[in-house]
């Protein structure tokens, strides 16, 4: 399975983008996950969303700000993100987790998941 990410780029604070996570094939099943990462620093949990859409978990940085949802027909899990900040400037990594069932917990870290994206670079400027 490949992950294909887009919809960085360069925002003022306040603005909004929109990501888009792609896979290669049927991904319906799978948790999917977003984690940002700046130089020098670990990869960070965002936001996770469960195989149907009905769960999702972000973040307390960026709850109330930044929304996940998926359409499984277009194979395709989407990052809204409203009132942005400098401190969102990040490379930002989609994640697939080949397991239906869903564990908060373990939708928060990096080593729960099987497939990775190349990432897309957002900058904020203040």
């Amino acid at each position: 399975v490949q992950l294909q990410a887009s919809g960085g780029g360069l925002v003022q604070a306040g603005g909004s983008l929109r990501l888009s996570c792609t896979t290669s094939g049927p991904s319906s099943t799978f948790v999917m996950g977003w984690f940002r990462q700046t130089p020098g620093k670990e990869r960070e949990y965002v936001a996770s969303i469960n195989w149907s859409g009905g769960i999702t978990d972000y973040a307390d940085s960026v709850n109330g700000r930044f929304t996940t949802f998926r359409d499984n027909t277009r194979n395709t899990v989407y990052l809204q993100m409203n009132n942005l900040k400098p401190e969102d400037t990040a490379v930002y990594y989609c994640a697939a987790h080949n397991q239906q069932s869903y564990i908060r917990v373990k939708a928060r870290t990096t080593g729960a998941y099987d497939y990775w994206g190349q990432g897309t670079q957002v900058t904020v400027s203040s």
